[in-house]
């Protein structure tokens, strides 16, 4: 892959082109949906302006906005604009800029390391001090993964701790959530809070979460409640009730306002599946903790003094165990495959704490506004408020998206990022992600790569895709302020437009949308897109 030379006189020589392709879609022929059938009526500009401009007339988009921008990847011409430099919410595609900012700062090889330290000193397996366990913001850490420790302490030969078992997460800051982050999302697993010390229930990696899961028992009784890890740091108030085969399934779990406390409410008829639910603690650093002071009685380790949180650990305290997570290229995947919120949060403090020595979504933030400045874009137009795009203060329009898109081509990590990015139509949810039900049967199908986003009101696609003649493409489409359940279908039109077309010849052949269509899922999609696919847990709608 050519890279991009970003110097004046490229851009331009890419204006240039830009206007010469133009001018030749202006005197081509649009053609529609895959049929080859020509167009009917519709806009004078029968290239790839017409054709986009005709997809986006959906009348779904009546009264919303619209910023498109598609590029040719190799020289950066642009091929076609509406209103690229309105500043839209992005949803979920923040986390490009977070993403590859992490990438370039931390470096694809970063790995965070979780260690356990002791201070005073040890006797005939006593230590007569205090066990100290640290984080460094891994969002990947599993219970198995505190059970190695606890297993390498007690292999060390510590049986009793006469001190305190004291959590350091000092690495980031005490604030937990981001910026405008929905006060109704509290318990929702995708709007968990973040500690620089923290545990993941499974290989989803949705850490500060526990998975809840409510199966019915005989009628009248209450249903039966697991939790995984099992874990003592939350509380069970189970007020649900097991009732007669056929009767409707209204069970749900969610957690009480400002506590650990696990309310289970409604009926689950006999014979019906259980009800399983990823859910977030309060403080996750004390959840961590208290899974890791499980695993040290468990492997036989006493600590006979209380529990501690948020203390630093002392330059004197000696190393006894540490666990390190995957590489960061390796993370990257369940990451954006699955557009993993936790990961951009704690990626983004992480940034924060290398560049600036500040573990903070101030900090992190800042370090990635100035990546984005040394690799040419345009921030001065745009308000990146959190890593993930939860917040909805967010505004970043499609051009610099696409321009971002560009510019990291050239990076040496560029191909483990590219990877990482969902693939349409590809069945295998580690590789087709967010994408794995889309554009199938389509020529976008396992060609088109891109991150997502979603939000009520809110949804976006940019990426990259080969045209017709194999000429690479990069493209951004976000989508604002329309009333539709979901407008995903629109922004596939417009990528599967791309793919279908010989763009530099000017033969397009314009994607019709197709509302609601596309591989089908094995259980019942909710009603409206309002979230991203991979949020809606336990089968995700993509």
């Amino acid at each position: 892959m050519r890279p991009v030379t970003r110097t004046t006189q490229t851009r331009k020589s890419s204006a240039a082109r830009a206007t010469a392709l133009g001018l030749a879609a202006l005197l081509a022929w649009t053609l529609h949906g895959f049929t080859g059938a020509p167009a009917g009526a519709g806009p004078s500009d029968t290239g790839l302006k017409g054709a986009i401009d005709e997809i986006l007339t959906d009348p779904r988009l009546d009264g919303a906005a619209a910023g498109v921008v598609v590029a040719d990847a190799a020289t950066g011409a642009v091929l076609y604009r509406r209103d690229g430099g309105d500043r839209l919410m992005p949803a979920s595609n923040t986390k490009i800029p977070t993403s590859v900012a992490a990438m370039a700062l931390l470096g694809p090889d970063h790995r965070f390391r979780t260690e356990v330290l002791a201070t005073g000193r040890r006797h005939a397996g006593t230590l007569h001090g205090d066990l100290y366990l640290r984080g460094t913001g891994d969002p990947t850490t599993l219970a198995a993964d505190y059970d190695r420790l606890a297993a390498r302490v007690a292999a060390a030969g510590i049986r009793h701790v006469t001190g305190r078992l004291v959590a350091d997460d000092t690495r980031f800051d005490t604030r937990r959530l981001g910026r405008s982050w929905a006060a109704d999302d509290e318990s929702s697993y995708y709007s968990a809070q973040i500690s620089a010390l923290t545990l993941a229930p499974d290989t989803d990696y949705d850490s500060g979460t526990v998975i809840v899961e409510a199966a019915p028992a005989s009628p009248g009784a209450r249903p039966t409640v697991a939790l995984t890890p099992r874990t003592g740091y939350v509380r069970v108030d189970n007020r649900a009730t097991t009732v007669a085969a056929g009767r409707p399934d209204t069970l749900t779990i969610e957690r009480a306002h400002g506590t650990n406390t696990l309310v289970v409410r409604g009926e689950i008829p006999v014979g019906a599946s259980p009800t399983k639910e990823w859910v977030t603690v309060d403080e996750p650093t004390g959840y961590a903790t208290a899974v890791f002071a499980d695993a040290l009685a468990a492997h036989g380790v006493r600590v006979w003094g209380p529990t501690r949180l948020g203390l630093p650990t002392p330059a004197s305290a000696k190393p006894v165990a540490a666990h390190e997570s995957m590489p960061l290229k390796q993370l990257m995947h369940p990451f954006m495959k699955l557009s993993n919120n936790m990961h951009a949060e704690a990626l983004t403090k992480a940034v924060g704490h290398r560049v600036s020595g500040r573990g903070t979504w101030e900090a992190g933030l800042e370090a990635v506004d100035a990546y984005l400045v040394k690799e040419g874009v345009d921030t001065s137009g745009l308000r990146q408020a959190d890593g993930s795009g939860l917040s909805r203060m967010n505004l970043i329009p499609a051009q610099r998206l696409t321009d971002l898109l560009l510019a990291v081509q050239d990076a040496p990590w560029f191909a483990d990022w590219y990877a990482s990015l969902p693939v349409a139509c590809a069945p295998d949810r580690a590789v087709g992600g967010t994408l794995r039900r889309r554009m199938c049967d389509t020529p976008a199908a396992l060609n088109a790569r891109a991150k997502t986003g979603t939000l009520t009101g809110a949804s976006a696609l940019s990426g990259y895709v080969a045209d017709a003649a194999g000429r690479r493409l990069v493209y951004s489409v976000v989508l604002n302020n329309h009333l539709a359940a979901s407008v995903k279908d629109i922004e596939d039109a417009v990528v599967v437009t791309l793919a279908s077309s010989d763009t530099a010849a000017g033969e397009i052949r314009r994607a019709e949308p197709r509302p609601g269509l596309r591989a089908p899922a094995p259980a019942a999609s909710l009603p409206a897109a309002s979230l991203e696919c991979t949020w809606h847990k336990p089968e995700p709608t993509c």
